[in-house]
């Protein structure tokens, strides 16, 4: 006998609905604009009946070419190997980058005086799942930006300085975890998402909708 509706995990069934809205889309089953706007409200809604009528009147459901495509767009990329251990990003009157697909070292020294530092950890290929960031920053701004499947700590020390972490950490625990720590003297340390999932979610789907041959927009 199946689980009656209201007794399953919400997120579960957003995901599912979420999950029929980009292969219709992708499909063009649905318009882009029809897609956005059932799109914002199965991220919104707190209503299982709700999320399940979104897409009731949609042909299509997953297949393994989807899954596997969501599964290779949406979980870390991690590189054979733990060849990289160290890195140290300096900092002084200039500016510091790590970003695009860089190959992510167990451990990164960053020092940063009047200067601005970024390390963007939104397309990187992780070496190691636990990653450990020490930072030193006088009169600087650090910005670290993470994926929604990175799970992140901080534990800094400020001195008329400012660290904030606005990273949802609630990745699953084969996830990376970056661990950030050290101190900020008249300087500041951001942790946030570069995009959100709702972002991701019509980045992915127009990729989809690209490698079946249709262009992004009905």
């Amino acid at each position: 006998m199946p689980v009656k509706l209201e007794d399953r995990p919400i997120e579960q069934v957003r995901e599912e609905t979420v999950d029929k809205l980009i292969v219709n889309y992708s499909h063009a089953i649905i318009s882009a604009e029809a897609f956005e706007r059932r799109l914002d409200e199965a991220m919104a809604s707190s209503s299982h009946q709700h999320l399940v009528d979104l897409a009731s009147d949609l042909p299509l459901t997953a297949d393994p070419r989807y899954d596997a495509s969501k599964a290779h767009s949406f979980s870390p990329k991690y590189a054979a190997g733990d060849n990289t251990e160290d890195d140290r990003i300096v900092s002084i009157l200039g500016n510091g980058v790590r970003e695009g697909e860089w190959l992510v070292p167990k451990r990164i020294k960053v020092i940063d005086i009047l200067g601005s530092s970024k390390l963007d950890f939104t397309d990187a290929i992780f070496q190691h799942q636990q990653v450990d960031i020490e930072i030193a920053t006088v009169l600087g701004s650090v910005d670290i930006y993470v994926p929604e499947h990175v799970n992140v700590t901080v534990k800094m020390f400020n001195i008329i300085g400012s660290s904030e972490n606005s990273a949802p950490s609630m990745a699953g625990r084969q996830a990376p975890q970056i661990t950030v720590s050290g101190y900020s003297v008249l300087g500041s340390l951001d942790v946030k998402v570069k995009r959100t999932m709702k972002e991701k979610f019509i980045a992915f789907a127009n990729n989809f909708r690209e490698a079946l041959g249709l262009e992004q927009k009905q």
